[in-house]
């Protein structure tokens, strides 16, 4: 690039779950958790620098082109339900004041999720763009990247001009996209315009169904053709979409982008029909708790089985504070069995009152108010204490720094079973060995490990392990939908690969 161009650049990020019963307030986006706390101004920079987060990808290749980059504000929240009108309006005006006080720009680049839904617009992202338009105007190009379970709509892709989308789930991309947005933005600040494609899928597709380590995704994933691979096309993507997400546009989609629009179409519709062509394929085995856990039981290696909590998964909103899989880990007398991390701050506080060694009577979980959630009634020993401050160590949080308040290993007190819980005061997706290790336990040298998590623990968690399975225990981040009461969902819509149609 011949001549340095003026880039704002900055970040939304939220995932709703609009079965979640929990909202998303503006101090969520404020404080840190598995990521960093509201970033805004120059110290943007430096909380970014070196996180596997879209935005410092971006940053990395656009300051190596010798660009100015001019900072808005970048913040997230754990998943939940909706984001709150107060938390919404701020961060637009923050991120809109700050554009209209540049003197020069040449181009805007924004980190987003794709499945935000406020209280007051369906779609948070569409709603941001149509503002950051307002801001700075029809011809200033404006290039975003979303996360791989966005709900791409119809506002998004008319409101940006280009879009780029991660490849992997677990997310071990996010850097890698930002910096291809960079590179999705290059033909854009030469006066090259690009042609827009969208196909949005005629069906919901579960998390539980997204993980690209597996085939079909594997396959679709690995059919994307990198950038500039056919002549007159920059790029193609897949969102697999985010289904509980109550909205009219709820789904996935395949979008392209490219200069020659016959070439930019017919890239898209290849894409597509693959997609239709695997829908069958679409399934993972789901077990319920008992089953689970018995067949972890029986496990002869010397490594943990693995039982991934996939409908409590805080991010996926879930409430983090189901206590089924838990009960039934102590009623089938499970012996080193850890579970992580439960969410409930008062079980913490009265753990860190205790202290090491003593003995209290709780009731643990199920306070979050979600229908069929009950707390766990126990004894519990405390085994150790945490205070959430520390380094994540696995591959797709590398190097972020946890805040995630008090947490406390607990160990029930029941004669027949040997389990212990790890207890948190955040929300936070157990995503990383990391997580459990702060309380002084290698999840390796366990025999059964439970994690509140869908997909996201496989990064690291897989490689120990001697065997997989995804539990369906009472939670709010739905692994099928035929009992789900979607009201704004578009008619017609297959509830699942293969399902039925939704009335609309």
């Amino acid at each position: 690039m011949s001549h340095a161009k003026t880039i704002a650049v900055g970040g939304f990020q939220h995932e709703t779950n609009t079965f979640a019963p929990h909202l998303a307030p503006w101090e969520a986006f404020e404080r840190a958790d598995s990521w960093p706390g509201l970033a805004s101004g120059e110290a943007l920079f430096e909380t970014m620098r070196g996180l596997n987060i879209p935005l410092p990808g971006f940053i990395e290749r656009a300051a190596r082109d010798g660009h100015r980059l001019r900072p808005l504000c970048w913040c997230s929240a754990e998943p939940s339900s909706y984001v709150t009108r107060d938390a919404f309006e701020r961060v637009a005006d923050m991120m809109c004041s700050s554009l209209r006080e540049l003197d020069t720009l040449d181009a805007v680049y924004l980190d987003l999720h794709g499945a935000m839904v406020t209280e007051h617009h369906e779609d948070g992202e569409g709603e941001l763009l149509r503002r950051v338009r307002e801001a700075v105007g029809p011809t200033i190009p404006v290039v975003i990247s979303l996360d791989l379970h966005a709900n791409v709509t119809r506002g998004m892709l008319e409101l940006s001009d280009a879009m780029t989308i991660y490849r992997t789930y677990p997310h071990l991309d996010m850097a890698t996209t930002g910096a291809r947005a960079y590179d999705l933005l290059l033909p854009l600040l030469a006066g090259r315009a690009l042609h827009k494609a969208m196909r949005k899928l005629p069906f919901l597709l579960a998390l539980t169904s997204q993980c690209t380590d597996f085939d079909p995704c594997r396959s679709i994933y690995g059919a994307l053709p990198p950038e500039s691979d056919a002549a007159g096309v920059e790029i193609v993507d897949f969102a697999a979409g985010f289904p509980p997400s109550d909205i009219d546009e709820c789904g996935g989609a395949v979008v392209a982008y490219g200069e020659d629009e016959s070439e930019v179409e017919a890239a898209a519709e290849r894409i597509y029909q693959q997609v239709l062509a695997a829908e069958a394929e679409f399934e993972v085995e789901l077990l319920d708790a008992n089953t689970a856990v018995l067949r972890a039981m029986e496990n002869p290696s010397d490594k943990p089985v693995v039982l991934a909590d996939a409908q409590d998964n805080p991010g996926a909103g879930g409430t983090s504070d189901s206590t089924g899989l838990l009960a039934a880990l102590v009623r089938h007398g499970a012996q080193q069995a850890v579970i992580a991390v439960l969410y409930d701050p008062e079980v913490a506080r009265q753990a860190h009152a205790a202290g090491i060694g003593g003995q209290f009577d709780a009731l643990l979980g199920g306070k979050s108010g979600a229908p069929g959630f009950e707390p766990y009634r126990a004894r519990f020993q405390v085994e150790a204490f945490g205070d959430g401050r520390f380094t994540f160590t696995g591959a797709m949080n590398l190097n972020s720094q946890a805040q995630l308040g008090e947490m406390a290993l607990l160990r029930v007190v029941d004669a027949n079973s040997d389990v212990r819980v790890v207890v948190g005061s955040s929300r936070a997706q157990c995503l990383d060995q990391a997580m459990i290790r702060h309380l002084g336990i290698e999840p390796a040298e366990q025999k059964i490990v439970a994690v509140k998590s869908t997909v996201h623990f496989r990064a690291d968690f897989d490689p120990i392990a001697a065997e997989t399975l995804v539990v369906i225990a009472p939670g709010v981040n739905y692994c099928k939908f035929d009992d789900l009461v979607y009201r704004n969902l578009r008619g017609g819509v297959r509830l699942g690969p293969l399902g039925k149609p939704h009335a609309g």
